[in-house]
């Protein structure tokens, strides 16, 4: 199974999101044999299996229908375990687009957590790219090397159990750009102007408060980062649903008065299309900064 290639039918071992509702989904890794119970009653893995993606499956017992979706970064990250709080989708597609991601570009993040933001480069960076990926927590950098390898994504990224604020990536001139997911992410500047290739590359930093932003602006100032922006994406869905409202009464002007017969008319109404914003939205988040590092020319 790959998050990054599609396919079209389903095997055993394969991980599938399986979807009762927009607010209900989950992900489940097949095995014959194997029951799974829902809402709808129960699931058996071998209903699934030899399936194609997307396929309609009757639960056990009729109460209701799943739909056995193809993983992708986007539901991964809307139904994977939550070791860490995660940037989610809205985030990642700016930072997507602002690092310049494209196939063959290597990457440097840190830290992993939950793998949400890891996923989504290595979709945009596959089939030639490279993700370094690092996390403090041991446990958490096993398990994410583990994930990594049951989507069969081992090949484009590389898991490091490391302190990068206090050991820096030990890596020179080799990252197209650099991602930091930090409490502290002013440590790790230095050394991620070190990962970044000589040629110049991009660097964004997700931090949720202010005075993270302000000591990460002035330290990637003094190691000659330039067109450094912050920004904030908050998301604003609008429902698009058709209106009836009563036509009303404007009255009769005085040359057309016109006489009405009770009964003869019946009450008249118009429709209408209308956007209508939601009452509640999603907040914030965090902010994102971005900052470029140009060329760097060696002076004799």
């Amino acid at each position: 199974m790959s998050f990054v290639r599609y396919k079209a039918i389903v095997e055993e071992g394969d991980v599938v999101i399986v979807y009762l509702t927009h607010e209900s989904m989950f992900p489940l890794t097949l095995e014959a044999g194997r029951i799974f119970q829902t809402r709808f009653g129960a699931l058996r893995h071998s209903d699934i299996i030899g399936k194609r993606f997307g396929s309609k499956i009757l639960c056990g017992g009729g109460r209701g229908y799943v739909y056995a979706l193809h993983p992708t970064p986007e539901l991964w990250t809307l139904t994977l375990p939550h070791r860490t709080q995660i940037v989610y989708t809205t985030d990642i597609s700016m930072l997507t687009l602002q690092l310049d991601l494209k196939p063959g570009s290597v990457v440097v993040e840190s830290g992993t957590g939950s793998g949400s933001v890891s996923h989504a480069v290595i979709r945009t960076i596959a089939p030639t790219g490279h993700l370094y990926t690092f996390e403090f927590h041991q446990q958490r950098a096993e398990k994410a090397r583990e994930e990594f390898s049951d989507h069969g994504l081992s090949n484009l990224v590389t898991v490091t159990h490391r302190n990068v604020c206090t050991d820096g990536f030990g890596l020179s001139d080799v990252a197209d750009a650099v991602f930091l997911d930090l409490p502290s992410p002013w440590e790790a500047v230095a050394s991620a102007k070190l990962a970044l290739k000589k040629a110049g590359g991009r660097l964004c930093s997700f931090s949720p408060c202010v005075e993270q932003i302000q000591r990460t602006c002035d330290k990637l100032r003094s190691h000659g980062f330039c067109d450094i922006t912050t920004i904030e994406c908050l998301l604003r869905t609008f429902d698009v649903r058709t209106i009836a409202l009563p036509e009303p009464d404007l009255g009769q002007p005085d040359s057309c008065v016109q006489t009405r017969h009770e009964g003869s008319e019946t009450a008249q109404s118009f429709t209408f299309k209308s956007a209508v914003p939601p009452k509640d939205m999603p907040g914030h988040t965090g902010f994102l900064t971005f900052a470029t590092l140009y060329p760097q020319v060696e002076t004799s």
